[in-house]
């Protein structure tokens, strides 16, 4: 046996930052997750510094920004950096490092550091890659069978799971992750990373968690007084806002439901999970970090999914547990200062006594001296969006429109009201807009004239028809050949512009 703190990082993708009980969500059931919460830290102001999937999970696992690690956009076919991951760094220090389910890197097979990894890549066969979810679901009796339900990665129509629970990806996650850890090498400490591809779309949860939420009243997105109509908004917000026209109130109440029962079904299997450290004896000395990509606009402000600076899209869970008697993750305990992902690499380190890699950008959540602000960027050209964080207050700024928006969450928590005209705000809107301005680089700075935000000339976005059914997946057996497709067109304007995302 090692004295030494074993570390369980999980991270789901699309959880936003308060959807859990102990955060007051009104609807969703995560009893697992309110009782590590209470047991350690929840950071209430943690961000993903880009809200989408491949730039997220590349600042994770090596402690850059998007600009430190090179996308911004997502950049399926991009290499990971050359640097020491967070595996890495834990290898380098003695430990093991085992993942299992979503890693979202270039090549798939790419172990960014680990020692081995049980792959879950949400069924992309264009690579000409056989992931181990989908060789479980061939020894199971059901070869190429994962999207028989119909549903799409990306839209929010929905339906129950169509093969027995236990095959579910959530559940073969769990469930793998179990026996990492039991195969562990006994002299060495471990560090295990676990990928849930949930809530994500598809929406499709097994019947039993869909039975949870029978009877509870889906609580309703909640609209800003700033929204007008679409061809009044920033272009980036119409085109994400357009996506939803297709939704009914109902429809989207009913993917709510579907959306919280895949939360409620990961934390099921994290409480499996803890039950599994227990009986091995090692949850009195394994750390517990959970977090996400990014959240899900899930209706609220007319939008769906991610790629905006709204809370429901780029506020994360953060919540760490410490070993037993952890001085410096005291139970119970609320911070509000303001984080990012490039925070996740440090911080681990820092609980374990291992060097932090000199490149990385982030800082430990541990330190006495909190960051003074975080800065986000999403998307090149017509679809650029940044972000700056105080702490309490966000500015937003969409390139083409040159529009801003300034929100004081301490006073306004779901961004109801925008401050950008606001005289009394007038002051901090220009040292925001100061500190924002800094932070441009490449491209970005053609949206600076002497130092003064001029952008580029708003248009119109008009949603075209997606022949693709945005990334819709159908026969997996035989198993397809690699074939040059774009894994989703996130943005597809009938002025003829596409933007594969």
């Amino acid at each position: 046996m090692t004295d030494k703190p074993n570390v369980l990082l999980i991270c789901a993708d699309h959880w936003a930052g308060d959807m859990f009980g102990v955060a007051g969500h009104p609807v969703v059931q995560t009893p697992g997750l309110d009782e590590i919460a209470q047991a350690g830290v929840r950071f209430t102001r943690a961000y993903s510094e880009c809200p989408v999937c491949i730039p997220a999970r590349r600042t994770l696992m090596t402690g850059l920004s998007p600009r430190g690690h090179g996308d911004r956009v997502f950049k399926d076919d991009l290499r990971f950096p050359q640097v020491t991951t967070l595996a890495q760094a834990f290898r380098d220090a003695g430990y093991q490092a085992d993942a299992v389910g979503k890693l979202h890197v270039h090549p798939q097979r790419d172990r960014i550091g680990f020692d081995s990894v049980l792959l879950d890549d949400e069924g992309r066969p264009q690579w000409g890659v056989v992931d181990d979810y989908d060789i479980y679901l061939g020894d199971a009796g059901y070869p190429g069978r994962q999207f028989d339900h119909g549903m799409s990665n990306n839209q929010y129509h929905w339906r129950a799971w169509h093969l027995p629970e236990e095959t579910h990806a959530t559940s073969w996650a769990g469930r793998m992750m179990a026996r990492v850890i039991k195969r562990r090498d006994p002299t060495r400490p471990a560090f295990w990373y676990l990928g849930f591809r949930a809530p994500h779309p598809p929406l499709v949860p097994p019947q039993a968690f869909l039975d949870l939420y029978e009877g509870l009243e889906i609580d309703e997105p909640y609209h800003g007084s700033w929204l007008k109509d679409a061809d009044e908004m920033p272009f980036a917000v119409s085109a994400v806002w357009q996506r939803m026209n297709r939704y009914s109130p109902a429809q989207l109440r009913a993917a709510r439901k579907a959306f919280y029962a895949l939360c409620t079904q990961v934390d099921y299997q994290i409480r499996y999970l803890v039950g599994t450290l227990r009986m091995e004896g090692l949850l009195d000395n394994t750390i517990i970090c959970f977090t996400s990509d990014h959240g899900d606009m899930l209706g609220n402000h007319h939008m769906l999914a991610k790629r905006v600076f709204y809370e429901s899209a780029a506020c994360i869970p953060m919540v760490l547990r410490g070993v037993q008697g952890c001085k410096r993750l005291p139970e119970g305990r609320i911070d509000n200062r303001v984080a990012g992902l490039q925070d996740v690499m440090p911080t681990l380190l820092d609980l374990c006594g291992i060097p932090i890699p000199s490149h990385v950008e982030g800082v430990s959540l541990l330190s006495d001296k909190p960051r003074p602000w975080l800065y986000g960027e999403c998307s090149e050209g017509d679809h650029s969006t940044r972000m700056l964080h105080d702490g309490r207050f966000k500015l937003i700024y969409y390139a083409m429109g040159n529009s801003f928006q300034l929100f004081d969450l301490q006073a306004d928590p779901q961004e109801l009201t925008d401050l950008s005209d606001s005289a009394e705000h007038a002051a901090l809107l220009e040292k925001m807009k100061g500190l924002l301005a800094a932070q441009f680089y490449g491209q970005d700075l053609e949206w600076l004239d002497g130092g003064k935000f001029v952008g580029l000339p708003n248009k119109t976005f008009r949603l075209a028809p997606h022949r693709n059914l945005n990334s819709q997946r159908g026969d997996g057996w035989p198993p397809s050949p690699p074939v040059d497709i774009p894994q989703i067109e996130w943005h597809r304007n009938t002025h003829g512009e596409e933007q594969p995302a």
